[in-house]
């Protein structure tokens, strides 16, 4: 897809250049690498090793007249002209109040009035209570897997689910986390029951079932069917300890009514723990929401260190977020 370039019209002169830095004889030059160590040449089998299986990892840059189809970019915002101009005309309409870097972590100085405004307003158009922004969707599943299991309870999960919910659920608390086979109800129902049956405690409501799955998984396209394991999870453990978690990153802008995602066209929104919106897919630009009960968002706060121990998103990653869901509000989006 063709990709328009930012007007320069009217950009201010570049500063002039400073000079090198000098180089002294403590420096380490950038053109000779270090000599081998055994951890380099460690490093190096490793990747020799992923390199004779076909799957070793580089960094590519994507021709600029290249066809998408690869990429997140499910309604090919990015290269939207509109849009675009929508987000600059947010920046002007607060140039004279907002500050380029957050300046640290919420619970410091990163918070703003502005970005807990853009959490209501995403969490009434997703038909939530409230929400919590992160500054990616891996930090959000990790976070929320790391710390809302409390210790002895159980998760169950997609075999499919993504790398985050597994960072998250090994660092969690969890006595045991236990697959099912990939969008199998059946298979789904057999593990859930074999576990509950299993543990007394589960049984009596006193420790907790969470249950981890994606709307919509990325690599084939397929929708999971959350409506019904919701029905198994809640007739299965009518005391309401079993907690659905829906990670809805490639359903975002795309499924739902007006773009809210699978949970919303279930109707399903007060019937699952929690949810992941993430805004670096088909929104083109960053970030995610965590959209949860107020208590959860609260425990999240105190307790998810991806949240808690980074610096927060700045002014133009959460003005781009904005542009986007009114641009998807507008009805912009759809077809």
């Amino acid at each position: 897809m063709a990709r328009n370039p930012p007007s320069t019209a009217n950009a201010p002169p570049l500063p002039p250049a400073t000079a090198p830095l000098p180089v002294t004889a403590t420096s380490t030059s950038t053109t000779t690498p270090p000599p081998p160590t055994p951890l380099l040449n460690t490093l190096s089998r490793a990747l020799n090793q992923r390199q004779s299986r076909s799957v070793l990892r580089k960094l590519t840059i994507t021709p600029p007249t290249s066809i998408d189809f690869s990429s997140n970019d499910f309604l090919s915002l990015s290269t939207s002209s509109t849009l675009r101009s929508l987000f600059l005309a947010e920046l002007h309409t607060h140039r004279s109040s907002f500050q380029l870097g957050s300046r640290g972590s919420r619970l410091l100085d990163g918070n703003s009035l502005y970005a807990e405004s853009l959490e209501r307003s995403i969490a009434t158009f997703h038909n939530a209570p409230t929400g919590l922004l992160f500054n990616s969707g891996f930090d959000a599943n990790a976070g929320l897997f790391a710390c809302i299991p409390q210790a002895g309870d159980l998760i169950v999960y997609d075999e499919y689910v993504h790398a985050s919910v597994h960072e998250g659920m090994r660092l969690s608390r969890a006595v045991s986390c236990v697959p099912f086979a990939h969008n199998s109800l059946r298979d789904f129902e057999r593990v859930f029951r074999e576990k509950v049956e299993g543990d007394e405690l589960i049984r009596a409501g006193k420790r907790n079932v969470f249950v981890a799955v994606e709307s919509v998984y990325s690599m084939d396209g397929d929708v999971a069917p959350i409506r019904g394991i919701v029905e198994v999870v809640e007739r299965m453990l009518p005391r309401g300890n079993g907690h659905v978690v829906v990670d809805e990153a490639h359903s975002t802008g795309i499924t739902g009514p007006g773009g809210r995602g699978i949970v919303c066209g279930l109707g399903l929104e007060g019937r699952v723990f929690a949810r992941l919106h993430t805004f670096g897919k088909a929104m083109s630009s960053s970030g995610a929401i965590i959209l949860c009960a107020p208590v959860t968002r609260e425990y999240l706060i105190n307790y998810a260190r991806p949240l808690i121990y980074t610096t927060f998103m700045s002014f133009p990653a959460l003005a781009a977020i904005r542009v986007a869901y009114d641009f998807m509000v507008q009805g912009n989006t759809v077809p």
